[in-house]
C-alpha cells in the first residue's frame, strides 16, 4: 500500500492498513461487453467498421479503441511516470504545481477546473486525488523536479496522438450522423486549445465492498462527461470503473492495448441525441488503488449547438450553468437545462 503520506490529509482518515484485502471475485462475464472500434479501419473508410461507430455511439455510448496508434512504449511510460509522481509526498505535489498552469486537486466532483480542495460536506466527498494539466499550455509549465519534467515531455507527446484520434473519430461520426448544422471546421468542435489530460488515483478502500455507498466512499459520484468525447486509459485488471446501462451498473475492464472513448454531453447534443452521454461511475476498489489518465475535447467557446432538442447554445453557456448547478445546488444538471 502506498505511504499515507503521499495521500491528501483530507483522504487519509478513510484509508486504512487494515486486513489484507479479499481475493477479487467479480467473474469477466459481469464485465460490460463493450464494441471495440478499429480506428485503422475507419481511416480506410470501411463500411462496417463506420456502422459499428455508429451502433456504439447509440446505445452504449462508450466503446474500447483498438489500433489507435499511440506507440505502447509511450503509454507504458505514461503510466510508470504516473506511479511515481503520486507516491511523491502530498506537500511536494502541492508544491509543484503553485502558479500554474498544472493544477492539483482532491476530493471534489472533477466536474470543472475552477475549484481545488475538498468543498462540501466532508462525508460525502469523492475519494481522488488529480492533476488537471490543459495540453497547449504544458510549455509554459517549468517543474523544479526531474520528475515532473518527465511528466510533461511524455504528455505533450501523448497530447498529439489524443489530437489525432479525436480529430479521426469526430468526423467519422459526423460523415455517419450527416448533420447538417456542423457550420465550421472539425478543429472547432474538437479544438487542440480545449483539450485537457487528467490524471488520477484513487485510494483503496478495503470497507468498499458497500453496495449502497451509504458511507460515500465514491472514487467519483455517478455523472456524465461535459465534453465532446474523452479518451481513457487504465490498468486492464481493473474494474472500479461502472458504466449505467439498460438501468444496471456494469463494471467496465480494459483490454491491453486499446483506449476506452466515453460520449459527453456536447455530442449527444451534436448528434441530436442519436448518440448518448455515458453515466459511469468509479467505486474505491477493495484490492488496490486505482490510477487513469483521461482527455477531455470540447468545441470552441464561439460554436454555436443547434438542434432540434436544445436551445442554442455554446460550451461557455453550458461550463457557465454547470458551474452555477454545483455552487447553488450541489450537482450537475447538464443538458437538461437547455432542452426545449
Amino acid at each position: 500500500m502506498a505511504n499515507l503520506d503521499s495521500y491528501p490529509p483530507a483522504l487519509r482518515h478513510r484509508i486504512s492498513h487494515r486486513e489484507e484485502p479479499k481475493l477479487n471475485t467479480i467473474t469477466t462475464s459481469s464485465h460490460a461487453k463493450l464494441p471495440v472500434i478499429d480506428l485503422e479501419c475507419l481511416l480506410n473508410g470501411e463500411y462496417e467498421m463506420m456502422e459499428k461507430l455508429d451502433e456504439a455511439c447509440k446505445d452504449w455510448g462508450i466503446f474500447r479503441l483498438a489500433n489507435h496508434g499511440v506507440p505502447l512504449t509511450l503509454l507504458s511510460q505514461l503510466h510508470d511516470l504516473v506511479k511515481q509522481l503520486f507516491c511523491l509526498p502530498f506537500e511536494s505535489k502541492q508544491a509543484s504545481c503553485d502558479g500554474g498552469p498544472v493544477v492539483y486537486f482532491w476530493g471534489t466532483p472533477a466536474l470543472t477546473a475552477s475549484g481545488t480542495g475538498v468543498t462540501g460536506d466532508p462525508n460525502k466527498i469523492n475519494f481522488f486525488e488529480c492533476f488537471n494539466v490543459p495540453v497547449v499550455q504544458l510549455h509554459e509549465f517549468r517543474p523544479q523536479l526531474p520528475l515532473l519534467e518527465s511528466f510533461r515531455v511524455v504528455l505533450v507527446e501523448y497530447g498529439k496522438h489524443l489530437s489525432r484520434i479525436v480529430t479521426c473519430l469526430f468526423e467519422a461520426m459526423v460523415k455517419k450522423l450527416s448533420v447538417k448544422d456542423i457550420k465550421k471546421p472539425t478543429s472547432a468542435y474538437v479544438a487542440d486549445k480545449t483539450g485537457f489530460i487528467r490524471v488520477y488515483r484513487y485510494p483503496r478502500n478495503p470497507n468498499s465492498n458497500n453496495v449502497n455507498n451509504s458511507d460515500g466512499n465514491w472514487g467519483m459520484e455517478p455523472h456524465t462527461d461535459s465534453s465532446v468525447m474523452s479518451i481513457l486509459s487504465f490498468h486492464a485488471q481493473d474494474s472500479s470503473l461502472e458504466l449505467l446501462k439498460d438501468h444496471q451498473w456494469l463494471p467496465v475492464q480494459s483490454i491491453p492495448d486499446t483506449l476506452t472513448v466515453n460520449i459527453g454531453d456536447m455530442m449527444q447534443a451534436i448528434s441530436d441525441e442519436r448518440y448518448k452521454s455515458a453515466m459511469h461511475r468509479v467505486k474505491m476498489n477493495e484490492e488496490k488503488e486505482r490510477m487513469s489518465v483521461c482527455y477531455f475535447v470540447f468545441p470552441d467557446d464561439e460554436v454555436v449547438i443547434e438542434n432540434s432538442k436544445y436551445k442554442p447554445f455554446t460550451h461557455s453557456d453550458f461550463r457557465a450553468q454547470v458551474e452555477d448547478d454545483i455552487k447553488t445546488i450541489g450537482h450537475k444538471v447538464g443538458l437538461p437545462r437547455f432542452r426545449i
